[in-house]
C-alpha cells in the first residue's frame, strides 16, 4: 500500500510502501509497478539499505524488492543536487547506495536510526531536513525553468525568460536535471498528459491539454519514456492507488 504527504521540507514529498496482508500472502510476491519519468530524485530507505534514486529518462523496473517496507523522500526537480552533494547527471537511470556519496561512516549511522525508528520515513525526513539546513538553498532561477517547461513554454523561451543563453541553460540543466531542458520539457509534459489520463480523459484529449501535437504523438512519448502503450497505462493506473507524480511509486 502506497501513501505519501507534503514533507516539511520545501518541495519535497515523503513517501512510504508498506506491505499488505495480500502481499504476504500464499504465491509468490510481485515487484512494484514500473517507475515512470518524472524529473525527480529520490533518497531511499528499503529495508536495510538506503539507496539514491537519480533523475530517469525511461521507465525503471525495480526487481527484488517485492515484500519489503519501503520509504522515500521525494526532492522536487533541481533540489536534490546541492544536497546530495554530486551533480545529477551523474546518476541518471542510476540507483546508487548512498554510502557511495557520503560517509560511509555516517550512513552507518543513520541506518541505525533509522533501523531503530518507530517511523523510519519520518527520521529520513529529518535527515534530508538536517542535510539542507547545511547546503546553500534551491537556486530559484531552476525553480523558473521548471515553471516555465511544465507551463508548456519553450525552451528557448524558457531560456528567454530566466536570462541563460541556450548552452548556459543545457549545462545547468545537466547538474540539476540530469538531463537538459529538452528531456525535461518531454518528461514534464508526458506526465501532465498521464495525469489527464488517469484524470479519465480521452487519449486525444489529454494529449492536446498537455501540449502534444495529437494522440499519436503522445503515443509515441509514452512509449519511449514509460515503456507502455496508453492502453497499458490507463489499464495500470486504474489497478493501484493515484499518486500526484502518478509514476514514482517505488525506486
Amino acid at each position: 500500500m502506497y501513501q505519501e504527504r507534503a514533507s516539511r521540507l520545501d518541495g519535497a514529498v515523503v513517501w512510504t510502501r508498506a506491505v499488505t496482508a495480500e502481499a504476504t500472502g500464499p504465491g509468490p510476491a510481485t515487484d512494484p509497478y514500473p517507475v515512470l519519468p518524472d524529473g525527480c530524485m529520490d533518497l531511499l530507505w528499503i529495508g536495510d539499505r538506503m539507496l539514491v534514486a537519480g533523475p530517469d529518462t525511461r521507465a525503471y523496473v525495480p526487481e527484488g524488492i517485492a515484500g519489503l517496507h519501503c520509504a522515500g523522500v521525494r526532492f522536487a526537480p533541481g533540489t536534490a543536487p546541492a544536497l546530495l552533494g554530486v551533480p545529477a547527471h551523474e546518476l541518471r537511470d542510476r540507483r546508487v547506495e548512498l554510502a557511495d556519496l557520503w560517509s560511509p561512516a555516517d550512513v552507518r549511522g543513520i541506518s541505525a536510526r533509522l533501523a531503530a525508528a518507530e517511523d523510519p520515513a519520518v527520521a529520513l525526513e529529518d535527515v534530508a531536513l538536517r542535510r539542507a539546513a547545511g547546503t546553500p538553498p534551491p537556486d530559484p532561477l531552476l525553480r523558473a525553468v521548471v515553471t516555465g517547461l511544465n507551463a508548456g513554454r519553450t525552451v528557448a523561451a524558457t531560456a528567454d525568460a530566466v536570462g541563460l543563453g541556450a548552452r548556459q541553460l543545457h549545462r545547468r540543466s545537466l547538474d540539476a536535471f540530469g538531463y537538459g531542458p529538452k528531456t525535461l520539457a518531454r518528461v514534464l509534459r508526458l506526465q501532465r498528459a498521464l495525469a489527464f489520463v488517469r484524470s479519465g480523459e480521452p487519449f486525444a484529449a489529454a494529449a492536446l491539454a498537455a501540449g502534444c501535437a495529437d494522440q499519436a504523438h503522445l503515443a509515441r512519448e509514452t512509449r519511449d519514456l514509460a515503456g507502455l502503450t496508453l492502453g497499458a497505462y490507463a489499464a495500470l493506473a486504474k489497478s493501484e492507488t493515484p499518486q500526484p507524480s502518478g509514476s514514482r511509486t517505488i525506486a
